[in-house]
Formats: C-alpha cells, structure tokens, sequence
C-alpha cells in the first residue's frame, strides 16, 4: 500500500530540492516559478479556454530573478509547473574590496565574501554609503543555487 510515494524520492534530477511542483492552475501573479529552467517572477497571467474537450492553457510571462530577461511560457492549466524556492537573507555589511567582492556577516556572525553586487544602482548606494562610513544591511536574494544583492537597509539595532 506505501508504494505510491516511492516515486518522491530525492533521487531525481540534479537540484530537485531546488523547486517544487505547482499545478499551473494554482500560480499566481507576483509568485516565482521556473521557466525555461530560470527562476522568475510572473509579471503577467492570463489563461485562455480552448473549446469543448480541451484544457484550458495558462500564458505566462515571468521576470528573471538574476538578470531581468523577460520569459514566457504557455501551460495547461492542470499541469505542474517548477516553482523555486527563493529565499531573501539579510547580511550585514562589512566592507567591499578591490574587486568589488561585498564581506557580509551572517547573524551568527559567519562571514560571506563571495558576492558581488551587479546591480549599478545598488552598487551607488552601497559606495555612497561606504563614504558616509555608514553601517547598512544588504538584502540577498538566494534561488536555484545563485545569490544576488537585490536591497539594502538602515542597521537595525
């Protein structure tokens, strides 16, 4: 009788802890799901019935959460679709070095030095700042195994 579960296993593809299924139908604007293997934020939803027998199909149009690239993608509705799990953590920053690579400490007071904020307004901020010698938050959005600084925020005490 426990068999019909044995196929959950973590044993499929690479990263499957990464997402997890979503019935098309279920999505919603401003949720995330993965298109084209990239996770984004839907931007636009619409979803168009298509005569007597056939399934309703989603259109879909997401945002990508790392580079901005528009995508679009057209589902029926029943299907399951990959949502990624996105996580938002928020760093304090340290410093920023030659190379641009920002040093954040985690609130257990773990240090992060991989991480490069590519966003040119951000980057701004995060100068301006570092002139004013000012101490600030760095939001990091994590998804699908990449990072990226996608905010900052005054220190909270």
């Amino acid at each position: 009788m426990g068999d019909m579960d044995d196929h959950f296993d973590e044993g499929g593809d690479a990263g499957s802890s990464n997402c997890y299924p979503m019935q098309c139908s279920a999505l919603r604007k401003n949720g995330f799901v993965l298109i084209k293997g990239r996770p984004c934020k839907i931007v636009e939803m619409s979803t168009s019935k298509t005569g007597k027998h056939g399934h309703a199909k989603v259109h879909m149009v997401g945002i990508d959460l790392f580079s901005g690239k528009k995508y679009e993608d057209i589902c029926p509705s029943t299907h399951n679709m990959s949502v990624p799990h996105v996580k938002r953590t928020d760093y304090q920053f340290c410093s920023m070095n030659e190379d641009e690579y920002l040093c954040l400490m985690d609130d257990n007071g773990e240090m992060k030095e991989d991480l490069k904020c590519t966003d040119a307004d951000l980057m701004k901020e995060i100068q301006a700042k570092i002139d004013q010698d000012e101490g600030f938050m760095v939001t990091v959005l994590t998804s699908m195994d990449e990072e990226s600084v996608v905010g900052l925020k005054a220190m909270t005490k």
